[in-house]
């Protein structure tokens, strides 16, 4: 069993929060992982700006990812 507890800031770890985890799982043997959160999930206006432009591209220019991969290998050398 797992839980997931998302915390706007380290600040907000308290003896509640513990207390749950210690009720959730009582004398189970935890592993508790601690991760810093990027803030990149939101799309920024310039972002949406971009995607909003390649949106009204003409599909007919559209190139596989296949293809797309092997420009980039023959390019970049990947």
């Amino acid at each position: 069993m797992y839980t997931t507890y998302h915390l706007e800031s380290a600040q907000d770890v308290n003896a509640d929060l513990l207390d749950s985890i210690k009720a959730t799982f009582k004398s189970k043997s935890i592993t508790i992982t601690v991760e810093e959160t990027d803030c990149d999930d939101e799309l920024t206006d310039e972002m949406k700006a971009i995607l909003d432009e390649r949106l009204l591209e003409d599909e007919s220019t559209d190139m596989s990812a296949e293809d797309f991969f092997n420009e980039l290998k023959e390019r970049y050398g990947l």
